[in-house]
């Protein structure tokens, strides 16, 4: 078959509508944007995106902030464990807010601008908000926050140390902490405490049991030292799940050299001060039904008039009274946990150096009321620091245990040292 032949005209028509047509679709295109890109194609919207990100990225800060610790942390310490810190610009604010208090925090951000820290210790099972502001050396500003709780005090330790920071004491006292969580870790725990002198002595930590951690040179310390105890416990686990929140530096004094030897036989007692005889005291010790401990003890507390009641440390009557209650003993000093003391005595009477006549204690001379300081029992008082040691030799009774007070001088070196959790 033949094709149609097309005129001219016919021609003419057909090429009119296919230029409208195509100018149409021009037209559409050009309506893209002034970009001329078509957003419909393939990576358009994506493309134009990026270039946005592009000069975002362009205009952010290079100050970087880190928190520590993490937001949402818990179990925080509460000592060392919070800071803030930039790189690549300097803090300009940082705030930090106690949450159930709403108070806020004091602290301190370096001379250079680079870090922040609290200015003291922060409190146990406590929720606290950070919010930390920089700026880079453009002056394009940075933003960081955080929010943590702290470690409670059922997941946490302390230790309750004697003596006392800046105190003067006799050369027979040692240094003594009491945890109030049992430690099973005793050798991280005692290795995170240093005891040391300037004197140069060996010090030698002893666990008594998991609460209990003495230290001590092998002889007593050197008159006229100075003792520092430095407890490292932050962050130290001392038992599974319970770690430290201590970090402490104290010092302390040692005063004169001063040894008292009571002689329990013979019912005197010789005070020594720096290895000379000073006073020689009569004194009354424990009866044959009642001895004194033998042994080396140490004087633990003071009290220029105490009460003294029997039933306290077992001495009762048949109506379970105690057998004696004295409410105003005068000069009191402290020889072991178990209750024997030295102190005046205003009801011997004739006793002093002729008898033994108490429940275990070491009288001296005294008068009621403590207001005589001529008196042995007020001498002897004013003239004794805590730390001080009193032995007490040739009494019938056994020598005093080490962990009764503070007188872990009855353990010989090597006792002392087995009891160590790192060794000599």
């Amino acid at each position: 078959m033949e094709k149609p032949v097309m005129t001219d005209g016919k021609r003419r028509k057909r090429l009119t509508v296919l230029a409208a047509l195509l100018g149409g679709v021009l037209t559409l295109s050009a309506c893209g944007g002034e970009s001329g890109q078509d957003d419909d194609k393939p990576g358009g919207k994506e493309n134009s995106q990026a270039k946005v990100d592009e000069a975002a990225a362009k205009d952010a800060s290079d100050a970087r902030i880190t928190i520590t610790p993490k937001n949402g942390a818990d179990n925080t310490g509460i000592l060392s464990d919070v800071k803030v810190s930039v790189a690549g610009g300097k803090l300009i604010k940082v705030t930090m807010t106690d949450t159930v208090t709403g108070s806020e925090v004091a602290g301190t951000t370096s001379a250079d601008g680079k870090s922040w820290k609290p200015d003291g210790q922060l409190q146990r099972s406590r929720k606290y908000k950070l919010m930390a502001e920089a700026e880079d050396a453009k002056g394009r500003g940075a933003t960081e926050n955080s929010s943590f709780t702290t470690v409670s005090p059922e997941h946490s330790f302390i230790g309750n140390f004697s003596p006392e920071a800046g105190s003067t004491v006799g050369v027979g006292m040692p240094v003594t902490i009491n945890f109030d969580k049992a430690i099973s870790n005793r050798k991280e725990v005692e290795s995170a405490i240093k005891v040391s002198s300037d004197s140069g002595q060996q010090v030698v930590g002893h666990w008594f049991n998991g609460n209990r951690l003495d230290f001590r040179p092998k002889d007593y310390w050197k008159a006229g030292s100075t003792v520092t105890l430095d407890l490292r416990l932050d962050g130290v686990e001392g038992a599974p799940g319970i770690k430290g929140v201590q970090q402490k530096s104290i010092t302390f004094k040692i005063g004169r050299s001063q040894v008292s030897t009571v002689d329990v036989k013979s019912k005197k007692m010789t005070v020594e001060r720096d290895g000379k005889t000073v006073k020689t005291i009569p004194i009354t010790a424990g009866s044959n039904q009642t001895p004194t401990y033998n042994g080396q003890m140490v004087i633990s507390e003071k009290f220029k008039e105490t009460r003294m009641n029997g039933a306290t440390v077992g001495f009762t009557d048949d109506d379970g009274k105690g057998e004696y209650d004295i409410k105003d003993v005068p000069h009191a000093m402290r020889l072991s946990t178990s209750g024997t003391f030295i102190h005046g005595n205003y009801w011997g009477g004739g006793a002093f150096g002729n008898a033994n006549t108490s429940h275990g204690c070491i009288g001296l001379r005294d008068v009621k009321g403590a207001n005589d300081g001529k008196q042995d029992g007020a001498w002897f008082f004013s003239n004794s620091l805590i730390g001080d040691v009193v032995i007490v030799k040739n009494s019938p009774d056994q020598t005093i245990k080490a962990d009764n007070g503070l007188n872990g001088w009855n353990l010989n070196w090597d006792q002392w040292i087995a009891g160590s959790a790192v060794g000599g």
